[in-house]
Parts: C-alpha cells; structure tokens; sequence
C-alpha cells in the first residue's frame, strides 16, 4: 500500500510549498507529519496502512498565514478509506484561500 499527496497553490499556480499534513487514523491518533516539498508532494506518506478509516489534515492556515494571505480554511480535513492494503492511494489538492478541491488521484 503506498500513500501519497500533491498540493497545488491555485491562486499562484505554482505547487503549495511547506505545507504540513498529518496522518490520523479513524480515532484522531496521529501516525505521521510530514511536509510538502519543492513541488507540493509528499511520496510516500505513509506505506503501511491496514485496511480501515483515515484522515489527511492540511495546515493551511498556516500556509496562507506565512504569505500573509488571509484563509476562510485554517485546515483542510480529508477522511477516506483503504479498502485494499495492498493498493495505491493518492489524495491530490487544488488549495485557494477560500476553496479547494480533492480527489483520489492515481
């Protein structure tokens, strides 16, 4: 199973650079943080998860906060669920200040 995530920036059309994503599982436990790079990915974030509920959380506050823009979004919260352990799950973003959009990328 491999878990991945990409952050695009829609207002600069440019990846969202440094923005932190915690992990959680279905009780709010966090299992790992990490930061999106140079091209707004983080690869892999995780790639161990059994079958079961999970949440991707964005940081855009503090994102958005850091280039002096405000944001109606201080977090983005993307449950979803792994169905197959072994599959490949990737949970794209399009982020703006006051909108964004996901979905289960390949």
């Amino acid at each position: 199973m491999s878990l991945s995530t990409h952050v695009l920036d829609a207002v600069s059309g440019t990846p969202a650079v440094g923005v932190v994503v915690t992990l959680t599982d279905a009780a709010g436990v966090a299992l790992t943080t990490a930061v999106t790079d140079g091209d707004g990915r983080i690869a892999p974030l995780r790639g161990d998860l059994p079958a079961g509920v999970y949440r991707l959380v964005f940081d855009t506050g503090s994102y958005f906060g850091g280039r002096n823009v405000p944001t109606f979004y201080p977090e983005i919260v993307i449950v979803f669920e792994v169905i197959d352990p072994a599959g490949k799950y990737h949970v794209p973003v399009l982020l703006s200040p006051y909108a964004y959009s996901t979905y289960r990328g390949s």
